[in-house]
């Protein structure tokens, strides 16, 4: 086993100076509006570059302040999209490295899901992958020292990334991470079109009509959704904009979603 897989796209997607990239996570979740509401079960949040979607990121981050000592473990999964993979593959490492340390990984949960036929174990898929790796700076402001399950999804069903969540899914002390975009490459207009139905789809829990023009993660959304509607999960929308909102010209934008998912009763 390799210790730590080292960052791939710092100072491409987010800041490689340490301070600097502490900084500018901690500005985006100064700046985000926290919709009243409890810690959630689950987030859907965005993974491009920071100036592009870190503010988008952040509506869902800021959700987590103070939650730290109540969580055991955080389980990550994002979408593959450098290597081909069947299924869902761990890294094969204790850590995850970026310019503000190490993250621990949750060797105890990695090793339950590493037991289904699903799940294997691979370096390369995670080597190059940005998906899970612009979520941990994140993370490792929100939540210091909180593991990680890291999960890239590959070509799978959602009924089998359902059965990764529930294997993992435990109580209030584990957090489920899923991280997707939204359309891209889109006119701004029609982009907006798009992303409101993918928006309402979330919303609704349909975990069968998302493909990936609509979202890049659609398949471990798919699963988070099939899972979230077993257990009786309600989804709130936090924020839903794209590129051209943020930092990038309105002929060809990417669009870009934060959601929330609790068991409250009432909408969270």
């Amino acid at each position: 086993m390799n210790q730590v897989r080292p960052p791939a796209v710092a100072g491409m997607f987010y800041p490689d100076d340490r301070k600097e990239l502490a900084a500018t996570v901690d500005e985006y979740l100064a700046n985000a509006s926290q919709t009243p509401g409890r810690t959630p079960k689950a987030l859907v949040v965005p993974h491009a570059g920071y100036i592009y979607s870190g503010p988008i990121a952040a509506s869902g981050y800021v959700r987590l302040r103070d939650a730290a000592p109540h969580l055991r473990r955080v389980v990550l999964l994002g979408p593959a999209h450098r290597v081909w993979i069947q299924g869902l593959a761990l890294p094969d490492v204790e850590g995850l490295e970026t310019p503000l340390g190490i993250l621990p990984v949750d060797l105890e949960g990695a090793a339950a899901v590493a037991r289904l036929p699903q799940v294997s174990s691979a370096a390369r898929p995670h080597s190059q992958e940005h998906s899970l790796e612009v979520q941990l700076p994140f993370l490792q402001r929100a939540l210091p020292g909180v593991p990680v399950v890291p999960l890239v999804v590959g070509d799978a069903s959602a009924e089998q990334v359902a059965e990764v969540l529930e294997l993992l899914w435990q109580g209030d002390d584990t957090l489920i991470l899923i991280s997707s975009d939204l359309s891209h490459y889109l006119a701004y207009d029609e982009a907006r079109a798009m992303d409101r139905g993918t928006a309402d789809r979330i919303l609704a829990l349909d975990a069968e009509h998302l493909d990936t023009d609509q979202a890049c993660g659609a398949i471990p959304l798919s699963g988070l959704l099939l899972a979230a509607r077993r257990r009786g999960l309600r989804a709130q929308e936090l924020d839903v904009r794209n590129s051209g909102d943020t930092a990038g010209d309105r002929s060809r934008v990417v669009g870009y979603g934060s959601f929330a998912f609790d068991t409250s009763q009432e909408r969270v």
